[in-house]
């Protein structure tokens, strides 16, 4: 199993949303009410730009949740797993963890999770071939969204997209 250069990470690919809800959605409804305190991203130090293929690291208040797509549809969830103080191993790259280095995100530091949503891309009528689940944290007026990028993790701020169906896990 390949584990992205990250000590200690071991993924677990999951395609539907009824597998994340099932093996995730409670230990995801408890983070409601509690205080986003960080998010760690990789970073390639040479390009000076985020590193998409590593997980995105959301802690809230000591339970990190660690998110990861690949392919067309495979999402990872995994829990307090990595230590962002840790090395990032990727030949051919200078990688490093990097505490909310995008300004979206040092904006959500220190709200409160209001609730999560799992988002299932719908596409065009149907006959899109992705067909991937995303997990969008909503912190009352504000949110993010760590979504699959074909092959990579996407991060976006704005509300769900025309195409996607929300399904909060209340």
């Amino acid at each position: 199993m390949f584990d992205f250069g990250i000590a200690g990470y071991q993924p677990l690919w999951l395609n539907r949303r009824s597998d994340v809800v099932r093996e995730h959605a409670q230990r995801l409804r408890g983070l409601a009410g509690r205080t986003l305190t960080g998010v760690w991203m990789v970073w390639d130090r040479q390009d000076d730009e985020w590193f998409c293929d590593c997980p995105v690291l959301f802690d809230f208040e000591g339970e990190q949740v660690e998110i990861n797509h690949q392919k067309f549809d495979d999402l990872s969830l995994t829990w307090n797993t990595i230590d962002p103080a840790g090395q990032v191993r990727w030949p051919g790259f200078d990688l490093r963890w990097r505490t909310e280095p995008l300004p979206g995100l040092h904006a959500l530091r220190g709200l409160s999770l209001t609730r999560v949503e799992l988002l299932d891309w719908t596409g065009l009528d149907g006959r899109d071939l992705a067909r991937n689940v995303d997990l969008s944290f909503v912190f009352g007026a504000s949110r993010v969204t760590v979504f699959n990028a074909l092959d990579e993790n996407g991060l976006s701020f704005a509300p769900p997209d025309r195409r996607q169906r929300s399904h909060p896990l209340d």
